[in-house]
């Protein structure tokens, strides 16, 4: 065991899972934290990880517990993944959002202030932040949410520049855009249509209900991207950047894409119903990660076509 200790909040959900893994690759003391006890831990389970990850609750909203907690461990490295991570869900639970997010964004900063907490912490932001564009997406391009989730990942972001700047705290945003892993539930739309068109494949009768597949998003591998959050996190000068492909795809061709592999046609299958539109939807949203490259020779290399295959042997195993 290294002497470096990580703290992952956040650590059941599919990214943390995977960077507690990555983490522990690398001989790191991990501390897995989630926000309540009745955080589930199948993520942790399916990575064979369980054991090895010392597990406990935090409340973010208490900013005295962070204290404590930071003082307890005196990690090297916080990373903040934890948050209400929907954009749906944040339209029914705007309140549970922000607090989730812009709150724990806060407390932890805070938190670093009051402990002098010297070492990096990365917070996790999110390409709601800037809204639809028709072109690709630079990090300092107007930003324009529209969504509660959007709104305090934005809030979240700029609180991260501010006490960068004014109080020096070692931290950073690392940008999301859309990413996928085989630990992604069929709560979200990419898995969905890959669940979809297994389905298809086995009951020629299999319909599914969906909402808006014209959206284009950038889509990416989760793990890549875990590599590149450890990247910026470990950088000698903190720097926020967008983690993106540079390459976008509309829903349309993911279910083009995943149903010809089963020779069907998607159309037979999916049925389009406004029931399931969002009030408000991001039509294109790719981004430019031209940053990464210029300052750590970074680029994503898993491409749509790997996403898919990986994501139907999963399902398919």
């Amino acid at each position: 065991m290294s002497n470096h200790c990580s703290i992952v909040l956040g650590c059941t959900g599919q990214d943390g899972s995977l960077l507690c893994k990555s983490l522990l690759k690398k001989n790191h003391r991990v501390i897995g934290v989630s926000r309540t006890k009745t955080s589930n831990p199948l993520n942790l389970k399916k990575l064979n990880i369980l054991n090895e990850v010392e597990r406990t609750n935090l409340n973010l909203l208490d900013q005295k517990e962070i204290e404590k907690v930071i003082d307890l461990y005196s990690p090297d490295t916080i990373y903040n993944l934890s948050a209400q991570s929907s954009v749906g869900k944040s339209f029914d639970q705007p309140k549970e959002t922000f607090a989730s997010i812009s709150l724990s964004t806060q407390n932890l900063l805070e938190s670093c202030r009051k402990t002098s907490f010297r070492n990096s912490i990365f917070f996790a932001g999110s390409s709601e932040m800037y809204g639809s564009s028709k072109k690709l997406i630079n990090l300092k391009d107007h930003k324009n949410p529209i969504s509660p989730y959007g709104i305090a990942k934005t809030n979240s972001f700029e609180l991260v520049k501010l006490y960068r700047d004014i109080f020096k705290i070692k931290c950073m945003t690392g940008v999301l855009f859309n990413h996928e892993s085989t630990l992604r539930s069929d709560q979200f739309v990419f898995p969905k249509i890959i669940k979809s068109a297994v389905q298809s494949s086995k009951n020629p009768n299999y319909k599914v209900q969906m909402g808006n597949l014209n959206i284009m998003r950038d889509w990416g591998w989760a793990e890549e991207y875990i590599d590149v959050i450890e990247m910026i996190a470990n950088a000698e000068i903190p720097s926020d950047y967008l983690i993106c492909t540079g390459i976008g795809y509309s829903l349309t061709t993911i279910a083009q894409k995943t149903y010809e592999r089963f020779n069907l046609r998607w159309q037979d299958h999916i049925q389009i119903k406004q029931q399931y539109f969002r009030p408000t939807d991001i039509t294109k949203s790719v981004g430019n990660p031209i940053k990464l490259y210029e300052d750590h020779k970074w680029k994503s290399k898993i491409n749509i076509n790997e996403i898919i295959t990986k994501l139907i042997n999963c399902m398919h195993a």
